[in-house]
């Protein structure tokens, strides 16, 4: 097929995984994901910087909107940081789970035996923040427009998950409400917004997660087949 490009392509050619193998590495990936559960006992034993380098690369991998590629990681493991990190959040947790007035939300979090006391904002090694870019500033002072901001992060938000995952380390999607403080406590300029806060390290020797099941094939996926003449 014969195509007038006006802006550079690259052709794109993957071999092609015959589907015998492709099935194999599904059900790998699958199982290997299966056992991916959010933590909130961790560690404090060390975790190299590599390995937050690694995850954010994996998740710079992610489509976006115009692949403008609208997020910011911002990593610290800097004792101080961290700990103006966690009595902010528990600021604003003790508000929502003491003052506001919020009982299917709070009802809907019971079985996760939440509160507002978040040790492990200090007791991870690291703590990295998804930031939004609505607007990215541009070189010459000008802010460009993004597009399906918060679609984009969150896919490479995913994408960050699941490498910290493969490399034997767990985290938590925090996300206080609301999260401008990190803004402030992480020198953020006022074009971006926090989007998830992740807590990274190794789940603590006596860690326990709720007892849970996920949602059945049967009812995360309809199949409409063709329509046979």
């Amino acid at each position: 097929m014969n195509r007038s490009h006006q802006h550079p392509f690259v052709a794109y050619t993957p071999p092609r995984v015959p589907i015998g193998e492709g099935l194999r590495r599904g059900a790998e990936y699958l199982d290997e994901l299966e056992r991916r559960r959010s933590v909130r006992w961790f560690s404090d034993d060390p975790v190299p910087l590599e390995a937050i380098q690694l995850a954010v690369s994996a998740a710079n991998t992610a489509p976006s909107g115009a692949h403008h590629q609208p997020w910011t990681f911002v990593a610290t493991d800097d004792p101080e940081i961290k700990r103006g990190v966690r009595m902010a959040a528990e600021e604003e947790e003790r508000k929502f789970y003491q003052e506001r007035e919020l009982p299917e939300w709070h009802s809907a979090l019971a079985r996760l035996e939440t509160d507002e006391h978040k040790e492990f904002l200090e007791v991870a090694p690291w703590l990295v923040v998804a930031f939004a870019q609505k607007h990215t500033p541009q070189p010459d002072g000008s802010l460009r427009k993004n597009y399906y901001v918060s679609e984009s992060v969150g896919i490479a938000c995913g994408f960050f998950i699941a490498a910290l995952h493969r490399m034997g380390l767990a985290t938590l999607t925090h996300t206080p409400n609301p999260m401008a403080f990190l803004t402030k406590v992480l020198d953020r300029p006022r074009t971006e917004r926090p989007y998830i806060l992740f807590p990274v390290g190794y789940p603590a020797d006596d860690c326990e997660v709720p007892e849970l099941t996920r949602k059945p094939l049967d009812e995360a996926l309809i199949v409409r087949p063709a329509r046979r003449s």
